[in-house]
């Protein structure tokens, strides 16, 4: 496991809220020359702490969409059939987030579609493809209150000293 120190952690924290910048700005948030920050970052990437960059779109420049989250269960719970309904669901661009929950309910997923009269259709399509969803419960997004990609740093403080410390 990489060992992180605090300058590190100070690119990561830039990057998770500012992913868009230059290195020479990096390098000068985190007052550290350009060549050092490059290769913490580099090391960072190949150690795969850092996923990828992404840009976050305004779903709200595309007019009205609907956010769904659907509880699932499945009928029978043998491995092959929770691999069934994740490779069938991996194939609908509409579930954006999936996750397999134990304690209950099987998953929880996430869909973003154009309408309430669209995301029935797609669950009926789902219901017709006989990937094993026995009963699903549907939970409408009147408005979005919280929105953040991945926990602060300061929630991974706790994980990072102790790896830190061995």
């Amino acid at each position: 496991m990489l060992k992180l120190d605090e300058r590190d952690l100070q690119i990561l924290s830039v990057l998770q809220r500012e992913g868009r910048l230059s290195k020479t700005e990096l390098a000068s948030r985190i007052n550290l020359s350009v060549s050092p920050c490059w290769e913490r970052l580099k090391r960072l990437e190949e150690f795969g702490i850092i996923e990828g960059y992404e840009a976050r779109i305004s779903m709200k420049a595309f007019g009205t969409l609907t956010t769904v989250f659907m509880l699932g269960e499945l009928s029978q719970h043998k491995a092959q059939d929770f691999t069934q309904f994740e490779k069938a669901i991996n194939d609908i661009p509409e579930i954006v987030e999936c996750w397999a929950l134990g304690g209950g309910y099987d998953y929880l997923l996430k869909f973003v579609c154009s309408s309430i009269d669209a995301y029935q259709k797609l669950v009926e399509r789902i219901l017709d493809q006989e990937v094993g969803m026995t009963r699903y419960y549907t939970y409408v997004v009147t408005k979005p209150i919280k929105l953040q990609p991945a926990p602060p740093l300061f929630v991974l403080e706790p994980i990072i000293k102790e790896s830190s410390a061995t």
